[in-house]
């Protein structure tokens, strides 16, 4: 496989799909020298634009179907950029990044100017960028080239599919919520050779803890970002994620779209994981030390849910999408719980006591937080004596 890898590399030939797949199969056998040596030479084609070459050029290497016999125009577009078409495209980009040197992925880094947005909305771009963002130890660099340049399109990003995950990614890192179990494998993705087995055999036990045990690997305290990792990088995690989310003052406009569209992004499939997890405050509450603006964002959203229903609008607790993401966070969030309470459904609970909007009230009484419940306790319980609000079987027995 050396004498079909080299001279592919030698020539540059890396823009096609087929060439990515027998790189990553040569990179599944590679010894640690071998590999590195790949992705050494990969690095520098990746980063630059690069001329697609003709088919003489290939004669000898592999036969790839081209849709033009002409050559093709010099594309200013680094060739990173093109191959995130595929998955294959993605695994080639996140070994480099991965096991690149620092220098390398400074390298890598700088390619990405100008073109973060199109990586974003993009299927596999969105996962490279995640990726980045999880592990690379210049924040500095990554905020002045990545984040400055999404923040300007905030709010296509939040409400776009793939756009909102590596913000996601930065709030709730490798959750399952928001990423498929086969997502997951492909962050985690690693030259064998590479890492040790430890590593690799930990990396595959927690993508399968995180595919079938969602709500417990959530609450783990420790979470599981620390499984993407560069291969020296040093930067503690935790600390990564509040340098690009508060030191950037990304929080700071993310907090100020979310108010300004909190309506749309409640009654929206995408916009509402981004809300829910800025009005809890991030995994391991990762914005704290800025609870006063999550505050405000907590007022929006109660006073949204204030407005009397009306032919108009759908109610934010009647809708389907708002009113799950409003009872999880009274069940996850306190604080904003109580300026629910307070603002919109207290004396009012008999009227939201039916539909979606029950489930709403009924968290309040699911809620583990005992004062959450004094709040409700004395309206809501009466009605569910009553039968006039019912809440899941097996809460109702712990009631009693």
């Amino acid at each position: 496989m050396t004498t079909v890898i080299q001279p592919l590399l030698e020539k540059g030939i890396v823009e096609y799909s087929i060439v990515h797949t027998v790189i990553l199969e040569y990179l599944t056998i590679a010894d640690k020298t071998s590999a590195s040596d790949v992705i050494r030479q990969l690095i520098p084609h990746l980063t630059q634009g690069s001329s697609v070459v003709d088919g003489d050029e290939l004669s000898g290497v592999a036969e790839v179907p081209t849709k033009s016999k002409a050559k093709k125009k010099r594309s200013s577009e680094p060739l990173l950029i093109r191959i995130m078409q595929t998955r294959e495209g993605l695994k080639i980009g996140l070994a480099c990044l991965k096991h690149g040197s620092a220098k390398d992925r400074k390298k890598i880094i700088k390619s990405l100017k100008g073109q973060n947005m199109k990586l974003a909305l993009g299927d596999y771009g969105c996962l490279f960028l995640a990726c980045l963002l999880s592990i690379v130890d210049d924040t500095k660099l990554v905020t002045k080239v990545v984040i400055d340049e999404l923040t300007k399109q905030l709010k296509e990003l939040i409400f776009d599919k793939n756009g909102r995950r590596p913000l996601l990614q930065l709030l709730h890192p490798l959750c399952s919520r928001y990423l498929t179990p086969t997502d997951l494998i492909c962050l985690k993705y690693s030259v064998p050779s590479l890492v040790s087995k430890d590593e690799a055999s930990e990396s595959a036990t927690k993508v399968n803890l995180d595919s079938k045990l969602d709500d417990v690997a959530d609450k783990e305290p420790g979470g599981s970002e620390d499984t993407l990792v560069a291969s020296d990088s040093k930067k503690d995690p935790f600390k990564r994620r509040q340098e690009l989310l508060v030191k950037s003052e990304l929080f700071e406009v993310l907090i100020e779209t979310c108010i300004e569209n909190v309506g749309e992004l409640l009654r929206t499939n995408f916009g509402k994981d981004v809300l829910y997890e800025v009005a809890v405050g991030g995994k391991n509450n990762v914005l704290e030390g800025v609870t006063d603006r999550i505050h405000v964002l907590h007022n929006a959203i109660a006073s949204d849910a204030e407005r009397p229903r009306t032919e108009d609008v759908e109610h934010a607790f009647d809708n389907y999408h708002s009113s799950r993401v409003i009872r999880k966070m009274i069940l996850d969030c306190p604080a904003f719980a109580a300026t629910l309470w307070k603002k919109a459904l207290k004396g009012k609970c008999k009227s939201f006591a039916d539909g979606f909007s029950s489930k709403v009230v009924a968290a309040y009484l699911e809620s583990s937080d005992s004062k959450v419940k004094d709040l409700a306790k004395s309206e809501v319980q009466p009605l569910i004596d009553g039968g006039i609000l019912k809440i899941p079987d097996h809460k109702a027995a712990e009631k009693k």
